[in-house]
């Protein structure tokens, strides 16, 4: 059996991927931080020693909102740089016959005709409130490239969208959009407060539950070998953060303490990527709608309050 090693294991899609893993013929290895530091490149060397995987999906990174982006520009391209060199470079050097390397599509030229499409990706300068975190992840795709032009190595990397569901972190200044409302709008329902989201609620984007992206990276594992694929809906499901929030508020029955703070940055207002490579390769794969995925994503949040990141 051949060993399929997964860094961020303990992150989001890590764990979405976890908790789906027996439906597939691999010995899967999950690494969190806690288990090697992948910003040494000693203690990166030292996991491909240990388990000199066949495959490898590299989901670790220095992740986070929109605010922790704009608030430390440095340690986002810092350490997203050590991380994926280590990764990708020991992933050579241990011979691995494929490497699936993650980005974002906040990756993308901020101004760009919509949508998106995996062609575009280094076609202009990135968003200024993440533009660090963007480039570090740029140089993973060049990396990545650099390795199937030189060395014939079948690395590639997928780009997806905004991803949610169970086992996201739910900090409230470090999370993403939809674990970071949700967090929000449970203490303001539970202290009896406004349910202050920032910025206008106007930004645009496509979300895709947890467990949906699991099952495609293990999808494309074993059936798609070309450079790079967008992972996201179709771009009829594009919504705004606005009526994200209004989910997360019916839900918590507190949608009368809405208030949107607009003297807030909204970031990009869109990123709208295009999905047709992706639906030509899964042939119409189903998505959770978005209602769904957040009433699974909410409950979760509410029976783990006490053990979960935040």
């Amino acid at each position: 059996m051949k060993t399929l090693l997964i860094t961020g294991g303990s992150g989001l899609v890590g764990s979405a991927i976890k908790n789906i893993h027996k439906n597939y013929d691999y010995n899967f290895v999950f690494i969190s931080s806690k288990d090697f530091d992948l910003t040494s490149f000693n203690e990166t060397k030292k996991m491909y020693e240990l388990y000199k995987p066949n495959f490898v999906i590299h989901l670790a990174g220095n992740v986070g909102g929109l605010f922790k982006n704009m608030n430390n520009k440095v340690e986002m391209l810092e350490k997203n740089i050590l991380i994926n060199y280590n990764v990708v470079k020991n992933a050579y050097d241990y011979n691995v016959e494929k490497l699936i390397a993650c980005l974002s599509t906040c990756v993308f030229p901020d101004n760009v005709k919509y949508p998106i499409n995996e062609d575009l990706l280094h076609y202009g300068k990135p968003h200024s409130s993440n533009d660090t975190y963007s480039y570090s992840k740029r140089l993973l795709d060049i990396h990545c490239k650099s390795y199937r032009e030189n060395f014939n190595k079948n690395f590639i990397t997928i780009i997806p969208t905004n991803i949610y569901g169970i086992n996201d972190n739910y900090s409230l200044e470090d999370g993403h959009i939809i674990p970071a409302l949700i967090h929000k709008c449970f203490l303001a329902k539970k202290n009896n407060l406004p349910f202050i989201v920032k910025g206008t609620g106007k930004p645009l984007r496509q979300f895709i539950y947890s467990e949906d992206i699991a099952k495609i990276i293990i999808y494309i594992l074993e059936h798609f070998n070309e450079e790079s694929i967008i992972i996201s809906p179709p771009e009829k499901d594009e919504i705004s953060i606005e009526f994200i929030a209004n989910i997360i508020a019916k839900k918590f029955e507190y949608t009368d303490k809405i208030y949107f703070d607009e003297k807030f940055s909204d970031g990009q207002l869109k990123k709208t990527a295009d999905n047709t490579k992706l639906n030509n390769l899964l042939n119409n794969f189903f998505f959770t709608p978005i209602e769904e995925g957040l009433d699974k994503t909410i409950n979760w949040f509410i029976d783990n309050y006490n053990v979960l990141r935040k």
